[in-house]
């Protein structure tokens, strides 16, 4: 089963969520006024949250992921819906080949102000040490460009063979973690097909079906075994689409493994006391010098 959590409201935890004391401060988008400090829901934040987010997300079958309800403000998924139909088609890319049918917003193209303050959102420093906790994943990135993310939709007909994601961004070379869904779908019914199906690692049986319902957000980690698409396709009877916003979230080869050469400043005139420095450390076993820092406590 999936992990479908709707949390109530315990008090925030505002160390990694913007402040909520501040008051006044809000935007506005195509003259609805949005609060800043309600594009979220709050409550999800709170660290017993987090945990009991990450304990669902590891106990889902057939692999780790976690659907929450109304992560984001409903005002804001309304606003990002309108700007699909005012997307211009100059601004989406066409995906038809035997496995896929869909369409997505243009890597790295400009954004209606709703959608872009989604993925502002998403992209931050304190909602990505947010994900870090939920999927137990630390040092996550996001791409700002969206290769592979940004709006997502079907129209009738549309499908998405059972498939594992990419391993590696091809631009950057970071290793894909996660992605991350917020539907944009109300009122859908199953037999109108295109519902998220999540096969076993056998590639044998479909286990979990994940409805894309409006306000539903999947956090879906990336693994050898996490097979998932959408293969039957769409026939809503009134010919509505599905859509969807999608964020993917990487790690460096490097993350937690830094160098203290590679991670500080060099400066072009040191103290002679650092040249010295720099000289033993030269000239001492990598191990050695560890152990001596250690002990130091430096």
């Amino acid at each position: 089963m999936s992990a479908l959590l709707s949390f109530p409201s315990p008090s925030p935890q505002l160390r990694m969520v913007p402040d909520s004391t501040s008051g006044g401060h809000f935007v506005t988008i195509r003259g609805v006024r949005l609060p800043m400090e309600e594009l979220v829901d709050r409550s999800l934040f709170s660290a017993e949250a987090r945990q009991r987010m990450n304990a669902e997300l590891l106990a889902a079958a057939p692999f780790p992921h976690l659907v929450l309800k109304d992560l984001f403000n409903p005002v804001l998924l309304d606003l990002i819906l309108e700007e699909f139909d005012l997307r211009s088609d100059a601004g989406w890319c066409d995906v038809q080949s035997s496995y896929e049918k869909t369409r997505r917003s243009t890597l790295g193209a400009s954004l209606g102000p709703a959608s872009q303050l989604y993925f502002d959102t998403v992209n931050s420093g304190w909602f990505t040490a947010w994900l870090s906790d939920v999927t137990g994943t630390p040092y996550l990135l996001p791409d700002p460009q969206r290769f592979g993310g940004g709006m997502h939709e079907s129209r009738t007909g549309g499908s998405f063979a059972v498939h594992r994601d990419f391993n590696v961004h091809p631009h950057v070379g970071l290793k894909n973690e996660m992605v991350f869904i917020t539907y944009l779908n109300r009122g859908w019914q199953r037999e109108w097909g295109s519902t998220l199906e999540l096969w076993d690692a056998r590639k044998e049986n479909c286990i979990t079906r994940v409805m894309p319902e409006f306000g539903h957000t999947l956090l879906m980690p990336h693994g050898p075994a996490s097979f998932h698409g959408h293969p039957e396709p769409l026939n809503a009877p009134d010919g509505r689409p599905r859509r969807s916003v999608a964020a993917y979230f990487y790690t460096s080869p490097r993350a937690g493994k830094s160098s203290t050469d590679d991670s500080v400043s060099i400066f072009m005139k040191p103290r002679r006391v650092d040249r010295a420095k720099a000289a033993v450390r030269a000239l001492t076993p990598p191990i050695a010098w560890k152990l001596a820092r250690r002990l130091s406590g430096r």
